[in-house]
């Protein structure tokens, strides 16, 4: 009876099967031909193509209390699969409804193919900002890859322009630990995409950990990040053979001064000996035999 009840309260709000936008709104409506049924928690699984990977355990928690009190008002979106069913939308009624110990959950079940699946995970995630930048970003490359979607399909279908879908991308080429700061929260979008810019790809983890540690506004990192960039690099010195090495020793001792010898891959080379005063360039010039006199 309770189920009946609720069937008939759904109906008079009008029907769902209009499209993937009706699983979004706040109360997901049915019409005639569909039906909610009580499903045994145990016949269902997660979206395999769910982007969220976090779930807050506060607000979980105090759904999970709502549901033991009231019980759900909202159903879940399912499919049929091989072993129960797989969730389409509703995978946080169903894991506080896990957590409330309940042994059923009202479901609406429908036909949906596994390209369905993929865009309504992600889409119901969007609509509720459930997800981190890092998580956006991976469903998007999911979408590409797994249904073969250019980047200006991927946003046309997600109600995005191009270039908000490929900076989101962007964000998968940066190292794992800034991934990691990103991902926890303790790095923003904005702060995220201006390390891009660093011309060093090997700093963006040291940059990215500073950035965290300061919590440096965007501006901020804009600067930090030209000011790294204007540096030039060092210049590796390069190694030196063994016979180089002995030959600038015993050329030093032997002229009392610092003696450098620079090779090039040409063959040619440089000669180098240090002196500080002109008496001490005469010296030099004498052990060579050089008299300027004559």
């Amino acid at each position: 009876m309770a189920r009946d009840s609720r069937n008939k309260e759904l109906r008079k709000k009008g029907g769902l099967g209009r499209g993937i936008e009706a699983l979004f709104e706040d109360e997901p409506q049915i019409d005639e031909a569909e039906e909610i049924k009580d499903l045994s928690i145990d016949e269902i699984r997660p979206n395999p193509y769910q982007p969220r990977k976090t779930f807050d355990d506060k607000s979980l928690k105090e759904l999970s209390d709502s549901i033991k009190e009231n019980g759900v008002f909202q159903p879940i979106i399912v499919r049929k699969s091989v072993n129960g069913y797989e969730i389409i939308a509703g995978e946080r009624r169903y894991r506080a409804s896990k957590l409330a110990k309940k042994d059923t959950i009202p479901a609406i079940i429908r036909n949906f193919d596994e390209s369905q699946m993929m865009e309504v995970a992600v889409l119901e995630n969007l609509q509720r900002e459930d997800l981190t930048p890092l998580e956006e970003a991976q469903a998007y490359e999911m979408l590409q890859k797994n249904l073969g979607l250019t980047q200006e399909e991927v946003s046309k279908r997600m109600g995005k322009s191009r270039p908000y879908i490929a900076n989101y991308l962007r964000l998968l080429t940066l190292p794992s630990k800034t991934k990691r700061l990103l991902q926890h929260g303790e790095l923003s979008m904005g702060q995220a995409r201006t390390l891009l810019g660093l011309k060093d790809k090997d700093k963006i983890d040291e940059v990215a950990k500073r950035v965290a540690r300061e919590g440096m506004p965007v501006r901020k990192v804009e600067a930090l990040v030209a000011s790294i960039n204007s540096k030039k690099p060092r210049k590796k010195a390069s190694k030196k053979s063994a016979f180089i090495r002995a030959s600038e020793s015993q050329l030093a001792s032997k002229f009392g001064s610092s003696v450098n010898i620079s090779e090039s891959k040409k063959g040619k080379g440089h000669l180098s000996i240090d002196f500080a005063s002109t008496d001490e360039l005469n010296r030099i010039l004498d052990i060579l035999g050089v008299n300027l006199d004559d």
